[in-house]
């Protein structure tokens, strides 16, 4: 299974909705809360972010080399190869 990054917000629905999806399906992911992080790691994780999502909407997933913006259970689970 490709690595999955998932970058959040710790008050966003979706983004909760999502990592609950992840679980359920038993899926092993590393995610950040982008809200939580102070000063320069914020920003600097804020640039990261927009690399992938120039929106800079979340949740953004990362799934390989695979984005997906959104909380989009078909797509996830096609880049997952479910």
């Amino acid at each position: 299974m490709p690595p999955v990054k998932l970058y959040t917000l710790s008050t966003c629905s979706h983004c909760k909705r999502t990592k609950q999806f992840l679980n359920d399906l038993g899926v092993q992911y590393d995610f950040i809360d982008v809200d939580l992080l102070q000063g320069q790691e914020r920003t600097d994780m804020i640039e990261e972010v927009k690399k992938y999502n120039p929106d800079c909407s979340f949740p953004t997933i990362l799934i390989g080399d695979r984005c997906v913006v959104g909380f989009k259970e078909n797509e996830i689970k096609e880049a997952l190869g479910l």
